[in-house]
């Protein structure tokens, strides 16, 4: 596997040889000092060009940086919506990966927020300086609407989960679980993490940094809601799954003044139990 030198050395001197690139960036994990360093992390590089027209579907360009694994290339799938850049996701044979986007400078400076960001090349001196800030990434107070949202869709979305079980449709009840109750169950989390750090950190892209910042105890209840196919152990992360978004929420709401939802936790937590135990040649719910 490449070193981060050799991976950056060719990024950047690919670069320099070419008078058509001006400036390089580096953003993403690389460039933020509060992400834990490891062997997986990917190389986000943007080089800022003059005209991307050149760089567009050029595979044989990119065969400089390695032996593919696989290549994907977003603009030219289903569902893309062009943009006037071009972007290289490679993924090469000895383990690292270049996300390589060609854009404009004009482009570039239209996107650019508050994200971490390093330039390592600017040859014109006309990109901003690079910054540390993950800002960009905290975790934003809810208003008293998201709030109220939050716990009515999630409550909601476990009765159609329910009802999903009952009919014995997997698909549908997994996926009603893991698109819409587990999004409300995170919000939620999020908040409850913002809310006991200032809202001055980031629990990570789906998460990932939950171990970091719930306690052991809220941490095996997050592991305890995931579950196997097997309906039994799909009730269990369910009630598991309520239980932990119950107590975050009571938590966000006694922090912001917002009032939980509580009567419909009641009445759909006894509704839960009632599907469970009804019969699958049941006539009526009740």
């Amino acid at each position: 596997m490449r070193t981060e030198k050799e991976m950056l050395d060719l990024i950047i001197n690919t670069a320099k040889e070419d008078a058509r690139i001006r400036a390089v960036i580096m953003a993403g994990s690389r460039a933020n000092p509060n992400v834990p360093k490891d062997i997986f992390q990917d190389y986000d590089i943007g080089y800022i060009v003059e005209d991307v027209t050149p760089f567009y579907n050029n595979t044989e360009y990119i065969a400089r940086f390695g032996e593919l694994l696989m290549l994907q290339m977003p603009e030219n799938m289903r569902g893309s919506s062009g943009g006037g850049h071009f972007v290289y996701l490679m993924q090469f044979a000895d383990g690292n990966r270049i996300d390589l986007c060609f854009n404009t400078l004009e482009a570039h400076l239209r996107s650019t927020g508050d994200e971490p960001v390093t330039v390592l090349l600017d040859k014109d001196n006309s990109l901003p300086p690079s910054q540390e800030s993950d800002k960009a990434y905290h975790v934003i107070p809810p208003t008293e609407n998201d709030y109220f949202s939050c716990c009515n869709d999630f409550w909601w979305c476990c009765m159609n989960m329910a009802k999903g079980i009952w009919r014995d449709e997997l698909p549908y009840a997994m996926d009603m679980y893991n698109e819409n109750v587990r999004r409300e169950l995170h919000s939620m989390i999020d908040w409850y993490i913002g809310m006991k750090n200032n809202f001055a950190v980031s629990p990570g892209k789906s998460g990932k940094y939950y171990k970091n910042y719930l306690s052991q105890k809220q941490y095996d209840m997050y592991k305890a809601s995931f579950s196997g196919a097997e309906y039994d152990a799909v009730w269990k992360a369910l009630f598991k799954a309520g239980d932990l978004f119950r107590a975050a929420a009571l938590g966000v709401g006694v922090h912001f003044g917002f009032t939980y939802l509580h009567e419909d936790d009641r009445r759909v937590s006894a509704h839960l139990k009632h599907i469970k135990a009804l019969p699958k040649n049941a006539k009526e719910i009740y």
